[in-house]
């Protein structure tokens, strides 16, 4: 399975965010990360709805990680974010197949162990205590990110 790039960037946020008790901005974020300022407000918009980080506007304003967002199951928030669709489409255009198929519920499957997978971790468990010295940094203006 592959995420989407925005679910991708999502996470990477999350761990940002949950590894700093500053406020960051979206232009902070997006240079960061190596992306378009509008497509990271985009995403933060979408974990703003999903109650996983807390916008403020201003000139004090930024983005931080929820109160309980730290506990959020990685799966979960997947599974918000990808939506309920399958790793393969049998329907657009419809497989003749799709009758007797055993490859869409192996697939199906797999997905599901996948995410089950991803729900034993929480973002805190990511960005968590490390086993030696690690330094997480926002990359300076110009330059790629994690």
């Amino acid at each position: 399975m592959q995420l989407t790039q925005s679910t991708d960037l999502a996470l990477r946020v999350l761990m940002l965010a949950a590894t700093r008790t500053s406020r960051l901005t979206i232009r902070d974020l997006a240079e960061s990360l190596d992306v378009p300022v509008t497509h990271m407000a985009k995403i933060v918009q979408r974990l703003q709805r999903l109650e996983l980080i807390v916008t403020m506007r201003g000139r004090a304003g930024g983005v931080l990680l929820a109160p309980e967002a730290s506990r959020a199951r990685v799966g979960q928030i997947v599974r918000a974010l990808e939506g309920p669709g399958e790793v393969i489409a049998c329907d657009a255009p419809p497989c003749p197949l799709r009758c007797a198929c055993r490859l869409r519920p192996l697939l199906r499957q797999a997905q599901e162990s996948f995410l089950a997978t991803l729900d034993a971790v929480t973002i805190e468990d990511l960005v968590g205590p490390p086993a030696g010295p690690v330094l997480l940094a926002l990359a300076p203006p110009g330059r790629a990110g994690p």
